[in-house]
């Protein structure tokens, strides 16, 4: 069954398409928006990720949403839920996530987005709890997660990342239905 797109006032959250490979491998090669993970994605990688985000709307009915500007029809990232695959003390969980092109930061677009998934996740899915991780560094994620009514839940080490690599501490945050429903 196909997943409803999600709007807001100035985005278009929705399914991948073909033509969002060429921008999305541009936003995984700058090292700026990569800052915070531990290498830039190749093209391949890049286009496998967008395989396994399909995979996983597919699989579970929801995912990371293609970002577009509604005024323009630009693509400016992705924002939505994924699954995690790996173990921690957390897991399972659903995440929420986000990653823009330079060019869409500092706008409020990943808050905005963001606050449309998670009435999504807890109206329309039906989840009790989303969770946000990233880097103990990535003090402009952790502010939108704080936007988000999210709170700290504790650090831990990401077992994606090498050990010993600076990347590898990492926070959790989380927020439930009952918050969300309190900010309104």
């Amino acid at each position: 069954m196909p997943q409803p797109a999600l709007e807001t006032d100035r985005l278009l959250l929705r399914r991948w398409r073909e033509a969002d490979r060429g921008p999305f491998r541009q936003l995984n090669s700058d090292p700026r928006v990569m800052q915070f993970f531990p290498e830039c994605l190749t093209p391949e990688q890049s286009d496998a990720v967008i395989d396994r985000i399909e995979q996983h709307f597919d699989a579970h009915g929801f995912g990371l949403y293609a970002a577009e500007l509604r005024a323009t029809g630009e693509f400016a990232g992705f924002i939505g839920l994924a699954i995690p695959s790996f173990d921690a003390f957390f897991t399972p969980c659903v995440e929420i996530g986000w990653r823009l092109g330079v060019a869409h930061w500092n706008q409020g677009l990943a808050t905005e987005g963001a606050g449309a998934v998670l009435q999504f996740a807890f109206g329309t899915v039906g989840l009790a709890e989303v969770v946000s991780f990233t880097t103990r560094g990535n003090v402009p994620s952790r502010r939108v997660m704080e936007k988000l009514g999210m709170h700290y839940a504790g650090d831990f080490e990401h077992p994606r990342v090498p050990e010993g690599h600076p990347l590898r501490p990492h926070v959790l945050y989380r927020t439930r239905v009952n918050k969300l429903i309190s900010r309104r």
